[in-house]
């Protein structure tokens, strides 16, 4: 049995649990060891019944009106939980965003090495940001740019979407791809 209140370590939602003497509110909705409803009752009351099962009683719905509490045992809780956190985590995929400069006056040899490179990134799952930096007199010149990245995602077809299409911010040009849903 646990008395105070401990913080879960879990990077998703930081927040303590009250749980025996931390309950401080005037009524709450208890729920049993096994699930069953219990009814409304001061925490006091509550917590002699926890106490009886050698058990805790957790808040777990501080938000809800009367406060749900729990009769149960607070580490084990904690490790399912824990567990839980773990399992999601694990399952997870981590997406990068990987970027591809061009330049207004870009080779067909460079050219296909960067849509080759985008390739394998798009591969491997991740998002594509292709960003042409315009210098100097370029700056007249961003239908040029504008032509380059249609090309690069007309290069691309099939392969990737055009998540956000090529737009001008200051001196750059930006188009963002994401990898093609498989059929």
């Amino acid at each position: 049995m646990i008395w105070g209140c401990i913080p879960i370590a879990s990077n998703s939602n930081n927040r303590e649990l009250d749980i025996n003497e931390q309950i401080r509110d005037k009524e709450i909705r208890l729920i049993g060891a096994n699930g069953q409803q219990m009814g409304i009752m001061s925490p006091r009351d509550a917590l002699r019944m926890a106490a009886e099962q050698d058990l805790d009683l957790v808040k777990i719905a501080p938000q809800a009106k009367p406060p749900v509490c729990k009769i149960l045992d607070y580490g084990k809780y904690r490790f399912e939980m824990q567990k839980k956190e773990k399992e999601a985590k694990k399952n997870q995929k981590v997406v990068e965003l990987k970027e591809i400069r061009l330049s207004l006056n870009i080779d067909t040899n460079d050219f296909n090495t960067k849509v080759n490179q985008a390739v394998k990134f798009l591969a491997q799952g991740h998002k594509v940001k292709v960003s042409i930096r315009f210098r100097g007199r370029e700056m007249a010149h961003t239908s040029l740019g504008l032509d380059v990245e249609k090309r690069f995602a007309e290069a691309l077809e099939g392969k990737a979407v055009v998540d956000k299409q090529p737009k001008l911010e200051g001196r750059s040009m930006m188009m963002f791809l994401s990898p093609a849903p498989n059929k």
